[in-house]
């Protein structure tokens, strides 16, 4: 399985749906998050149990801001949501990757992390190659006061709060430069793509 990630506004998104183009199967870990609390759940039950009735709302959704306030500033209560949630979405990845396995053996699967860093990295050999997006830091925060309407000092809240780019530098394979045209960065994608089938044909012909 294909690691990607990158801090926010570096343009993930992009080298994603790029990939996808050539073929690749990709599960994005922020929309696991998402589908391991929804409503009926095992792990919005847990977090309810854990955390009150207040973090559920009318409609029998997560209420994030409510969570969020809970959370925020609270290690413990922190480490226990990470608790709830982390071990759900390994169950819904599992799920995907053998589904996946099952229709395609030969498929190539990008796992989209946002915060791998800071999730354990390479998680014990998880991932075979590790790709980093990145953009300088000045042009992440003019994409996110530009694109997502962030003022300048949320931006580089955001930015800060999250792994430098020496230390997603520090476990990728291969670094994608985000900072120039939209045909530049989607040219270190494809380079990245046929490296990537270069290893798989590799390993067919050690077999």
């Amino acid at each position: 399985m294909i690691g990607l990630t990158g801090g926010i506004a570096a343009g993930k998104s992009t080298v994603a749906r790029r990939f996808a183009e050539h073929g690749a199967v990709v599960f994005d870990a922020d929309q696991l998050a998402r589908e391991a609390v929804e409503p009926g759940t095992p792990g919005l039950a847990a977090i309810r149990e854990r955390f009150g009735d207040s973090v559920v709302a009318p409609d029998g959704s997560l209420d994030r801001p409510a969570l969020g306030a809970i959370v925020f500033g609270d290690e413990q209560a922190r480490l226990d949501l990470n608790g709830i949630t982390h071990p759900e979405i390994a169950r819904l990845l599992i799920e995907r990757l053998e589904q996946t396995r099952a229709a395609d053996p030969d498929a190539v699967v990008v796992y989209d992390v946002p915060l791998m860093v800071e999730s354990g990295g390479r998680r014990g050999g998880l991932f075979e190659h590790v790709v980093v997006v990145e953009s300088p830091a000045e042009v992440r925060i003019a994409r996110l006061v530009d694109l997502r309407g962030m003022s300048r000092e949320e931006a580089e809240r955001r930015i800060r709060s999250q792994a430098t780019d020496e230390e997603r530098r520090a476990i990728a394979d291969t670094v994608i430069d985000t900072s120039g045209s939209l045909e530049q960065t989607l040219e270190q994608v494809d380079a990245a793509w046929e490296k990537l089938q270069g290893r798989g044909s590799a390993r067919e012909a050690a077999v």
